[in-house]
Order: structure tokens, then sequence, then C-alpha cells
């Protein structure tokens, strides 16, 4: 599915892009474009990083 369509960035794209590092949607949009153009889908893209924050193992996210 698209999350930016300015710049064709995929749900996979963020995912891959968060799974590389990033942590803020301006780090996202340094690594995929989403959010760099006009900004509709930076609610989803923070979206996306706020659940991968609640997915993370909490014994490993607290190290």
């Amino acid at each position: 599915m698209f999350v930016c369509l300015c710049t064709g960035a995929t749900t996979q794209a963020v995912h891959d892009a968060v799974a590389a590092g990033a942590t803020t949607s301006r780090q996202v949009a340094d690594a995929c474009g989403a959010g760099s153009d006009c900004g509709r889908c930076r609610r989803t893209v923070r979206a996306i990083l706020a659940a991968s924050r609640t997915s993370e193992c909490p014994v490993h996210a607290a190290g």
C-alpha cells in the first residue's frame, strides 16, 4: 500500500527505513522520501513509527 503518493513510498519502504534505524518522521523522509513533499502522509508515518516502538521487546528496549 502506498503511504506517500508524492514520492511513491510504500508501507514496506517505511517499515524498511524503521528497521534500518529511523526513529523520526524526518529520518524516514530522508531514507525513503515519505513525508518529504506535501506532508499529508506524515500522520501515517508517525503511526508506523509508534507501532514499531510498541512492538519492541521490553527486555531489549530497556537496554
